[in-house]
């Protein structure tokens, strides 16, 4: 079927809306009608070139939900008119990462950026008889989508599809960093650097596992007044002035966890954070930033002396099929704010002024919104 289409046609371009050709599901895949997307910073990492794609054009968008019109051959647990949550790590449960808990490092997360379908290794998206990679095997900027069901999580319907969009990526990484890998206890004091779609819900998530002090750090001024009404007890616009502030606030004791969530994660950072972070404590590496770097700046002093760590994340450190449930649950109950995330609704024609806004640090969270003039 044909399908208008947000795509990346060159490095350094703006989106462009075209149409592409979709394929029908093969065993294993399932078709979705998308509700909504959501507009993520990874996807600006592969129009400005830091994200390592094989070719171009790339089907960008990772966030999304929706319902399924249509199921493929030895499809599992999924129907027509189920409604889902696209994840943008795949969790196929039987690999050797799956085995050991670790379905947010599934095995078939190595495709994630090559555009193989993880069912048969084509391409399922297409135009002019050429392929089209969908960004982390979804390609969510086109209101259908054609994906494997190991990426598909399936809700119940009293959740709203536009914010049930979120916690494809954005909220289920920040909330984990904070809450899961991060492993934010009672009293602590977290350090979240960055508050824009991930940043804003790792404090969230650290409000919610009981820490004492929540520090957001953030140079715009919208974003910090935001991160009080998620649970911030306290912000600062620079790495410079919490550096100040922080001794006096935690009685010389710094942060047991610091999170660095900033759009694009530069060397500097890591001892930026690391300086902020308590004997004993942790730094969350969950920002991510160009392929090309490879140098970071590092106390190894520091780093033994005092018994420090550096930690990655991805997805928060848990897995969608674990992970996006139990969050639906806190929402129900009123312990997860995804509404509020929100701060603009586009069309899929406006979305490069959707990813401007983001870049101007004017929203929290924007969204490609789906009506019936787009199936």
């Amino acid at each position: 079927m044909k399908v208008k289409a947000a795509v990346a046609e060159r490095v350094g371009a703006p989106w462009t809306i075209c149409e592409v050709e979709l394929g029908d599901p093969v065993a294993g895949e399932v078709q979705v009608r998308l509700t909504a997307s959501g507009l993520c910073h990874s996807d600006a990492h592969v129009i400005a070139g830091n994200t390592p794609v094989p070719f171009m054009p790339v089907l960008g968008g990772h966030e999304g939900a929706g319902v399924v019109t249509t199921v493929g051959p030895g499809v599992t647990g999924l129907q027509a008119g189920d409604h889902v949550v696209l994840a943008f790590i795949p969790a196929c449960g039987v690999c050797s990462s799956c085995a050991v808990g670790l379905q947010n490092l599934c095995d078939e997360g190595a495709g994630l950026l090559t555009g193989h379908a993880v069912a048969d290794k084509t391409f399922r998206v297409t135009r002019d008889g050429q392929p089209v990679i969908q960004m982390c095997l979804l390609g969510t900027f086109a209101p259908y989508v054609t994906v494997s069901q190991t990426s598909v999580i399936k809700i119940e319907q009293d959740v709203p599809l536009e914010v049930a969009a979120l916690l494809g990526c954005g909220v289920s990484t920040g909330w984990g960093s904070a809450t899961e890998i991060g492993d934010t206890r009672p009293g602590d004091t977290v350090i979240v650097m960055g508050v824009g779609g991930v940043g804003i819900n790792a404090v969230q998530g650290a409000k919610f596992a009981g820490a004492r002090l929540v520090v957001a750090i953030d140079p715009v001024d919208f974003k910090r007044k935001k991160a009080l009404e998620f649970g911030a007890t306290h912000t600062f616009g620079s790495f410079e002035e919490a550096a100040i502030e922080l001794p006096d606030l935690t009685r010389g004791k710094m942060a047991q966890v610091s999170i660095i969530t900033v759009g694009e994660i530069k060397g500097e950072h890591i001892q930026q954070a690391l300086s902020l972070t308590s004997k004993g404590g942790q730094v969350i590496v969950t920002g991510t930033g160009d392929v090309t770097q490879t140098t970071v700046d590092l106390n190894l002093f520091e780093l033994t002396l005092l018994q420090k760590r550096v930690q990655g994340a991805i997805f928060g450190g848990v897995g969608p099929r674990t992970q996006i449930p139990k969050l639906l649950d806190l929402y129900r109950v009123g312990s997860l704010k995804l509404d509020e995330l929100v701060t603009s609704r586009y069309r899929l024609e406006n979305i490069n002024q959707g990813f401007q806004d983001m870049l101007d640090g004017k929203n929290l969270r924007g969204l490609v919104i789906y009506s019936s003039a787009d199936y």
